[in-house]
């Protein structure tokens, strides 16, 4: 039985990222950190690893550490989503020149169909053709969670769910207002109180 769980298995780190993207703000090795350990401790990730090419018994943990990240590219771990099931997942800071510094916690799609198979195809509704996404909302939920309590440690300007979003969109964009047609969730400051808009495309 496919493994989602087994690093060495590349199909479990195939396809699209499912992903919170979180924009930090400006470049600082500090915040970044801050928002890197809440990260961790908010989703009980399992381990912190630099390689995928070897399982975590074949390997040694490592710091996790805006250092390792810089050394490794990417850190790696397990976590148990909310249905209960545990699959591969990692985190990659993306630091754009004269921008912002943002984190982004992902889970492979290939991982995720092995539990899901609905990750893998988009579900249409019968009578209007259109795509529907009400099924994701409970790992929606579940990673808006994780932004908040991240937020509660390293307030940050932004944070989007969904299928590769990181990137997408910036709080400078927005300025405070999303779209009324969602196809990702946004996590949005105001005030000092972090808001959770689901997606509902």
């Amino acid at each position: 039985m496919n493994n989602p769980t087994s690093f060495t298995d590349r199909e479990n780190w195939s396809g699209e990222w499912y992903e919170l993207a979180i924009e930090i703000g400006d470049t600082s090795d500090k915040r970044l950190q801050g928002a890197l350990s809440a990260l961790w401790r908010a989703a009980a990730i399992e381990g912190c690893y630099g390689h995928r090419d070897r399982e975590p018994e074949e390997q040694n943990e490592v710091a996790c550490t805006v250092s390792s990240l810089a050394e490794f590219g990417f850190l790696r771990g397990t976590v148990i989503l909310p249905t209960g099931h545990r699959v591969v997942c990692g985190c990659v800071a993306v630091r754009e020149d004269g921008g912002s510094d943002w984190l982004d916690f992902y889970l492979p799609v290939g991982a995720l169909e092995r539990i899901d198979e609905r990750f893998g195809s988009y579900l249409f509704d019968q009578t209007s053709g259109e795509a529907v996404f009400a099924w994701r909302r409970t790992y929606d939920d579940w990673l808006a969670d994780i932004g908040t309590s991240v937020y509660q440690e390293v307030p940050f300007r932004l944070g989007l769910i969904s299928f590769e979003t990181s990137g997408s969109v910036d709080a400078r964009e927005l300025n405070g207002t999303p779209p009324e047609e969602r196809w990702m969730g946004y996590l949005l400051p105001a005030d000092g109180v972090l808001r959770y808009l689901a997606a509902n495309g």
